[in-house]
């Protein structure tokens, strides 16, 4: 029970990696906002955690992207719940497409969710850690942001990004007790990459020494280490979850 007494927010927490990642912090003594842009899927996790008897979680949407709306939401959490000790920044999308041809609504709409996104849920609580003088900020990032990746100019921008963005918060923060690290998955099974062709898979999966795509658990295991007090001493760091995919 790492984290008894400690209020976290998850925001995509709907499906997929973020709802592994606030099942986890749920199941160690956490209670949760879970934050996602569909009500009804913010509202089933919720469920999902309080029928398991795994800790208290309330359901929140709002869209990532809009800077006030985020502000006005990280209000309300802090009434309900009192204080914020974990912010993890998982929302995510992807417009793929060659970026010769992507249009300027494509690369804005990635940008703004998952870049801007982070920056936007950093500022409504970040102050409220500063108050506390405690907390953890991580931010799921991707490999794609370490290595590029074809067709993948707008995310992969955007997550390169959000790893310069989790240094200079962590070098800001470290004196107020707060640390900022980011993860990098590499290909985890999700709703996203079900879709993908069983050929492109077995292509991808050769690029991956233990031979196998992550999941959900994986990412939620290294985001519960870098929230927890054993990883008072680590900051500004990126953690690739990859399967060996990328090696620096």
């Amino acid at each position: 029970m790492r984290f008894a007494n400690q209020v976290a927010i998850v925001t995509g927490a709907g499906r997929g990696i973020g709802r592994a990642i606030a099942l986890r912090l749920a199941n160690e003594g956490a209670r949760i906002a879970i934050v996602s842009r569909t009500e009804k899927n913010s509202i089933a996790v919720a469920e999902e955690i309080n029928a398991k008897h795994l800790g208290l979680a309330k359901p929140y949407a709002v869209d990532v992207a809009d800077h006030a709306a985020v502000q006005k939401l990280c209000g309300q959490i802090l009434e309900d719940f009192t204080r914020v000790d974990v912010l993890v920044n998982n929302a995510g999308v992807t417009k793929d497409g060659l970026s010769m041809r992507m249009s300027p609504e494509d690369w804005d709409t990635v940008i703004a969710t998952n870049l801007k996104g982070a920056f936007n849920f950093y500022q409504g609580v970040v102050r409220a850690m500063m108050k506390q003088r405690s907390g953890r900020i991580i931010n799921i990032a991707s490999v794609s942001g370490l290595m590029g990746n074809a067709g993948q100019a707008n995310y992969a921008a955007s997550k390169a990004g959000l790893i310069a963005f989790t240094k200079v918060i962590a070098r800001e923060l470290a004196s107020r007790g707060i640390t900022a690290n980011s993860v990098a998955p590499g290909f985890i099974a999700t709703d996203m990459t079900d879709v993908l062709p069983e050929k492109i898979k077995e292509e991808v999966i050769k690029e991956i020494p233990v031979g196998r795509f992550g999941d959900g658990e994986d990412i939620a295991a290294a985001v519960a280490f870098l929230a927890s007090g054993e990883a008072k001493y680590i900051t500004g760091q990126t953690l690739s979850v990859d399967g060996g995919m990328v090696m620096m």
